[in-house]
């Protein structure tokens, strides 16, 4: 099994990436497969279904899928650039595809259907080509599957296929118990062996210096979180927070009588700063969806800034050991928060986040996989319930207590040797049968939890 550190952390648009990026990719893909077929006075008609249908105009969907078709990307989006061609599209409801025009009416032809339940998958889309007489030329049924990961119902049917050491990467574990046997038995840490993994598909110069960018894109999310105020579209009315904690507690720093919980307050500020970010439609990289892009981030931020003896160096280490963790619990779980509930997305980044800190501090393979299974252990069950289908509440809070989850539970595995009761490989087979049984009102609907609990928002 292989799953490369740039299929984790992607660079995306806010607020989500199974709702905003996925859908966009989905459209560019079926115009780009399709588009040989189009003829002059066709159509374009997109349907959305169930979490798509339910949370789709909060999630910034049916902006998303639009752009996409106007030929928008996620990792070259320009806000200004997409929302003055979406204005056009509005007026001239026609689309230009390969120099050829077809009809594509927002309001008419931007389909949501909250009564159809596709079975593969709570995040489906149909595309289809329709002739001037609205006979089908072409469709597609694609699934926004999480972390900005779009599939077919042929691909989704066919699954991820184990990659063997012949064809593909020399250490292609499927399972953590797979990743500590090959670690031991080649005397390689997580990350040296998934340096390599990568390395064989990718030049090694060429990959360090697109590691580090993947980080130098969170830095600067963080960073304009932390610079900017105001109010967050989409009606909750709710405001930045970042900026003003991070402040407050920079015009503390060196004070004596600041106490150690001090350090919750300055994850909370990155954390927060990255989400606030995705809130409003910003750039941001998956990790590994947008939902939860804040937690990864912030720990990193943190253990650069407020850990003795903390080296920039390590950063390509971390994101490697993330990217490790992320793959397995995306190839034997889910990241959806649509599929899985929140501990698929924000529980995921924990885990990735204290996996990737405990490796930092220089905990051994089987600390690291403790360090992962305690932060996905305490997040088992958490639901996904953004009031009004915003990624606002409790999302972007929700990030902060992930990234404290993260630290605490690689500082408990560095207590340790290692050894401990539940295998990392079971605590996801149990996130994804939690996931699995989970009423659908509490995974990323707008249907039930905290979405329902406070309806004067």
């Amino acid at each position: 099994m292989f799953v490369s550190v740039f299929d984790v952390f992607k660079v995306s648009v806010g607020p989500s990436s199974s709702h905003t990026m996925g859908p966009m990719l989905a459209a560019r893909r079926f115009l780009d497969t399709h588009g040989t077929t189009i003829t002059d006075d066709g159509r374009l008609q997109i349907t959305l279904y169930g979490s798509l249908a339910y949370t789709g105009v909060g999630h910034g969907t049916n902006a998303a899928v639009l752009a996409g078709a106007l030929g928008f990307a996620p990792e070259t989006y320009d806000k200004a650039e997409a929302e003055a061609a979406l204005a056009a599209l509005a007026e001239r409801k026609t689309l230009d595809v390969d120099g050829k025009t077809i009809a594509l009416d927002p309001e008419a032809d931007l389909i949501i259907d909250r009564a159809t339940r596709l079975e593969a998958h709570p995040n489906g889309m149909r595309f289809a080509l329709l002739d001037a007489n609205g006979s089908v030329i072409a469709e597609e049924t694609y699934f926004s599957i999480g972390g900005g990961f779009v599939k077919t119902l042929e691909e989704i049917e066919v699954g991820d296929m184990p990659a063997t050491p012949a064809d593909n990467v020399p250490f292609p574990f499927a399972s953590a118990q797979q990743m500590l046997e090959m670690g031991a038995a080649a005397n390689l840490s997580i990350a040296e062996m998934k340096r390599k993994n990568e390395c064989a598909r990718l030049d090694g110069q060429a990959f360090a210096e697109r590691l580090i960018g993947i980080w130098d894109i969170m830095d600067a999310c963080i960073t304009r979180g932390l610079g900017t105020t105001g109010e967050l579209p989409g009606g909750l009315k709710v405001k930045r927070r970042a900026k003003a904690i991070f402040e407050n507690m920079s015009g503390k720093t060196g004070r004596n009588d600041m106490p150690l919980h001090s350090a919750i307050d300055w994850l909370s500020a990155y954390a927060m700063a990255v989400n606030e970010e995705n809130a409003a439609g910003g750039q941001v990289v998956t990790a590994p969806t947008n939902g939860a892009a804040g937690v990864f981030p912030a720990v990193i931020r943190y253990y650069l800034d407020h850990v003795p003896g903390a080296s920039r160096d390590k950063i390509p280490e971390m994101l490697l050991v993330g990217a490790a963790i992320g793959g397995l619990i995306k190839y034997n779980a889910s990241i959806s928060g649509a599929e899985a509930g929140c501990q698929a997305e924000v529980g995921s980044a924990s885990a990735m986040a204290a996996a990737a800190l405990c490796s930092a501090l220089g905990g051994t393979n089987a600390q690291i996989e403790n360090a992962a299974e305690i932060a996905l252990e305490h997040h088992l069950g958490m639901t996904c319930d953004p009031i009004r289908g915003l990624v606002q509440v409790p999302c972007i809070e929700r990030n902060g207590l992930g990234a404290v989850k993260a630290v605490a539970a690689a500082s408990l595995a560095l207590q340790g040797d290692g050894s401990h009761i539940v295998p990392l490989d079971a605590c996801i087979e149990t996130m994804r049968q939690t996931g699995r049984d989970m009423d659908e009102r509490y995974k990323e609907t707008s249907l039930g939890g905290l979405s329902v609990a406070v309806p004067d928002c």
